[in-house]
This record gives structure tokens, sequence and C-alpha cells, in this order.
């Protein structure tokens, strides 16, 4: 099972893989908590519109990602639903198709469209480099200090969207703001390199299969945090092992922990009811 770890492109991969789950389940939290889950797929899918615009014209491929996320995050950190018949669900996802679809359009442009589309979808983390893991790693380490020096501030904004409170944050509020910029820095790297949907599955999915087995707020980061470990380890190692794209081969474990999750709530429920 460990024979893996032999290859250094394995070793980089579960390294790169570690990082961005444990940072990425962490804010994932933060993300089901206030009911925003489309905001990772419509940043994602807005760093890859940076991608294919930046090969289109032939230059900024680093630059370009990182100002069209910013500024995803920045516009989206506005949006303050106050008609009750609109979600903020809604405009989000309205976001994500609007960029999927230039997306596909400046990639359809570029010399090798299909296989492009295929990289923006699940990233290729088997050929990433010691030099792009330890750029990440620093980036993602001084968002996760900022989020762990001022913990109480986002934590009680999220819980504030839990509660329905969300109407109070304002026009504008920093923490708010704080909160998708952060997202937005976090989901240029991880998508450059895991793919757009290894990263919303990363953000997701571990987040919901904790709370589902717990209701305790630390427990649900700890348990989101050796999801997205666990869910590291045996996708490589399913990829190694049966020659599967690794990409899918993590969010398949992913999706597989999240109906072991829910198989756990739903077994825990009924017991509860049969001894009340």
């Amino acid at each position: 099972m460990f024979d893996m770890f032999q290859l250094p492109f394995m070793v980089q991969a579960f390294a790169a893989a570690v990082i961005t789950g444990i940072l990425l389940s962490y804010l994932g939290v933060h993300v089901v908590g206030r009911g925003i889950v489309f905001v990772d797929l419509a940043l994602g899918q807005i760093s890859s519109l940076g991608v294919a615009f930046a090969a289109f014209i032939g230059t900024g491929l680093t630059s370009i990602p990182i100002i069209f996320t910013l500024v995803g995050a920045l516009l989206m950190s506005f949006i303050n639903i106050r008609d009750k018949r609109l979600k903020q669900e809604a405009i989000i996802g309205i976001l994500y198709a609007f960029a999927s679809a230039l997306t596909v359009l400046f990639i359809s442009k570029t010399p090798h469209g299909d296989s492009d589309i295929q990289e923006v979808l699940f990233g290729n983390i088997l050929s990433v480099s010691w030099q792009q893991i330890t750029t990440m790693g620093l980036f993602f380490g001084a968002i996760a200090l900022m989020h762990l020096i001022f913990f109480k501030k986002f934590f009680g904004l999220t819980k504030s969207f839990e509660n329905g409170e969300n109407h109070l944050v304002g026009i504008f509020n920093i923490w708010n703001f704080l909160f998708y910029i952060s997202i937005g820095l976090a989901i240029v790297f991880a998508v450059k390199i895991n793919g757009v949907i290894p990263v919303f599955s990363y953000l997701i999915i571990p987040a919901v299969s904790a709370i589902m087995i717990s209701k305790k707020d630390v427990t649900v980061f700890i348990i989101s945090f050796i999801i997205s470990i666990l869910a590291s380890f045996f996708g490589l190692s399913f990829s190694f092992h049966y020659d599967f794209p690794a990409g899918s081969s993590i969010v398949a474990i992913l999706g597989g922990i999240f109906i072991l999750a829910s198989l756990f709530k739903i077994v825990r429920g009924f017991t509860l009811e049969k001894t009340a």
C-alpha cells in the first residue's frame, strides 16, 4: 500500500493533496455553514477562465488567473440578497455557468482544446513539482495563519449565517471580504494543480461528511481534516495500483466517504429513534 511512495512524483502528489485538502476542508466548514457551496465551483471556474484567457492572449499565465479570481471574490463578497424569492446560491450558480461557457470558448481556440478542458476539470497532480508545492504551501500557510489569529471573527460571522442573521452583515464587511479573498487565493493555487472538480470536492465533501458525523464544532474541523488526508492517500493509492487518473480517483474516494458518513447518520438516527 505504501510502495507508491518509492516514486518521487507520488510523494510530491501526496504532499500537494494533503496541503490542499487540509486548508480547503477547513474553509469548507465555513462555506457549508454559510450555505454557499457553489462559491468554490464559481471561483474555481473563474480562475480557470483566467488561465484560458491568458493562454488565448499568450501572456500572464500566473497573474491573470489571480486577478480574475480576486475580482470574482470581491464581487461575491458584495452579494447580499434581500429578496426572499432569491437565494445567494442562484446568483453564484449563474456566475459559474457564465464563467464555464467563457472558459470553453477560449480553450476551444487553443491548440489542445480537449486535453486542456480535461486538465482544467481534474488537474494533473502527478506532475506537480516541489517548487509548486512550496509556493502553494507558503500562500496556504499565510491564509491559515490569518484564520487562526482571527478565528473568532470568521467563525462568528459563519455562525450568523447559520442562524439566519446574515442580513446584519451589511453591504460590506471586512471579515466577509477577507473570507472571500482567502478562498479566492486558495482556489487559484489549488485549481492549477488539482483541477476544478477535486478542489470543489475537497472543499465540500469533508465538511459535509464531518457535520453528519458530529455536532461539535471543533470535532467537525478535526474530522474534516482526517477525511481529506485519508481521501488523498487512498485516492492516490487507487490511482497508482489500478492505473486510473489521480484527480478522478481522489474525488471517487471522497464520494465513497460521503456515502459511508450518510449511512452512519441514517443508522445513528434509526438507533436513537428506537431507544427514545
